[in-house]
């Protein structure tokens, strides 16, 4: 058997109905066509065609073309004519010239403005005023136009008949409203040199059997029925089960880390004050991070409540060092200011109200929150995006204790190349940033460091904190191998049904 023969034996029902209907159309059609001519629904004719096509029989080329059609607007402008026209009529028939409030009355106060607008467009009559009146008058123009239709009403009522348009009236007619387009693929199937040689050898439509049933093998009729062979090398489509957007794979998998090495998760509201996001964790209330242009400020609520006796402690802090042994910031601490309302611009304001309210260790935290920034949109920043935030709280613990403990994190996510920079940072003493090697480079990834006294003390809290705060999206575009963090909220499906399980 040749290999033409083979796969003449292989074909469905439907694709060799398809051949033979594209034969009777010499070799092209459309589908539409095909499915006219006692093929099937147009459904099975792209399904067979489909297969034809990855056989190499049939070619299937598709062109995208853009259809308008009447809206309600377009058809009122068919029936009763334009503002324009309509008000030309008028002229013409008061001898080319009548007054505002006349014409107003004749075609409609709703159409008086915007015939008004087109009668000078179209430089078809000009307003002047006569007699203590607004008066329209009839230009040359306007009475060589008034004898036949402008592009527009030709348009109008071309697609009437069903025809296309083209041009100039595209815009015009699509600005007022009288048409509106959608776009359709138009697709023709034609025969390739192979589809031309099976059909020369011949095509027997007989049916034969492509499923054996239990009826089939009940009634004993398998034993005389003809079934088609199978190609177990033809083409299958892939198939993509339902999974977790990657990112929140990601978020599990490190939720995962945390507390397989001893963490309890916690989580926070997204507005809070400066006071709890800012004044607390020793942040000056003239630091650049607190200016309009770096932070979300809300309008409503404008304010939150915060405990006196707390806000009076934390303005000490600031100003002069309070209990602490610091000196503080040296300047005038603002009870209003720290009182504003704001999004979060880091989730260690629900860390430092977690230690706040539980200052006795040990504490093992974390937690992955959105936060909110005023970032230009790049490959590397969001104005919305989430930390991975945590801290340790107990006896002895130290700068080394934090450093194998982000080492650990991120050797368990599969990052070997780190390094640890010294930072400043306000509430933290000593301080480090974490960065990680990205296509040849060193990216940062976030901050960490011992919380200073001026944080703590006031809080009740007597041991050293170790803290950390870490960019998701940046360990995302990482770890799933992305170049533009902006990649992680693009709706790309295909991209998402092919990302492997993380």
């Amino acid at each position: 058997m040749s290999s033409l023969e083979k796969i003449i034996n292989e074909l469905s029902l439907h694709e060799k109905e398809v051949l033979l209907s594209l034969h009777s159309f010499e070799g092209k059609s459309t589908p539409e066509d095909i499915a006219k001519n006692d093929v099937g629904s147009l459904v099975k004719v792209m399904n067979a065609s489909s297969w034809l096509q990855s056989k190499g029989i049939v070619d299937i080329h598709e062109k995208l073309e853009t259809i308008y059609s009447l809206t309600k607007e377009g058809k009122k402008f068919l029936t009763q004519g334009m503002p324009e026209r309509q008000a030309l009529t008028e002229l013409i028939n008061s001898n080319g010239q009548i007054d505002l409030d006349t014409l107003g009355n004749k075609i409609g106060k709703d159409n008086l403005a915007i015939a008004l607008g087109w009668l000078k467009k179209r430089d078809w009559a000009t307003l002047q005023s006569k007699d203590n009146k607004k008066v329209i008058l009839i230009t040359p123009q306007g009475k060589k136009d008034a004898q036949h239709n402008t592009q527009d009403e030709d348009a109008l009522k071309s697609l009437k008949e069903g025809s296309s348009i083209q041009g100039t009236s595209v815009s015009s007619l699509k600005k007022r409203g009288a048409i509106k387009e959608k776009e359709k693929i138009l697709r023709t199937i034609s025969l390739t040199q192979k589809g031309k040689n099976i059909l020369k050898k011949g095509l027997d439509i007989t049916d034969v059997l492509s499923q054996l049933t239990p009826e089939l093998i009940q009634t004993g009729k398998w034993k005389t029925a003809t079934f088609r062979p199978y190609d177990v090398s033809a083409f299958v489509p892939s198939l993509y089960g339902g999974k977790k957007h990657p990112l929140t794979q990601l978020i599990d998998k490190i939720k995962s880390i945390f507390v397989g090495m001893g963490f309890q998760e916690i989580a926070g509201n997204y507005v809070e004050s400066c006071f709890w996001t800012m004044d607390v964790l020793f942040i000056p209330q003239d630091h650049p991070a607190r200016d309009l242009q770096d932070t979300f400020y809300c309008k409503q609520p404008p304010r939150m409540p915060v405990d006196k006796h707390l806000l009076d402690s934390i303005a000490n802090v600031h100003e002069n060092g309070g209990s602490t042994s610091s000196t503080g910031w040296q300047y005038k601490f603002s009870k209003k200011e720290a009182q504003k309302s704001i999004l979060r611009t880091h989730t260690t304001v629900n860390t430092i109200r977690y230690l706040y309210e539980h200052p006795d260790p040990p504490s093992k935290i974390f937690q992955i929150g959105k936060v909110f920034r005023r970032e230009n949109i790049d490959s590397t920043h969001l104005p919305e995006f989430q930390q991975v935030e945590g801290i340790v709280h107990e006896k002895n613990a130290n700068f080394c204790q934090l450093i194998g403990i982000l080492k650990e994190f991120y050797h368990q996510l599969g990052f070997e190349k780190l390094r640890f920079r010294p930072a400043y940072f306000p509430y933290t003493e000593p301080s480090m940033e974490v960065e990680v090697q990205w296509h040849g480079k060193w990216m940062e990834l976030g901050g960490s460091g011992i919380f200073r006294p001026e944080v703590t003390e006031p809080l009740g809290i007597k041991e050293t904190v170790l803290a950390w705060g870490l960019g998701l999206e940046r360990i995302a575009i990482m770890y799933l191998g992305l170049n533009d963090i902006r990649e992680l909220y693009f709706s790309d499906l295909d991209w998402l049904k092919k990302l492997p399980l993380l």
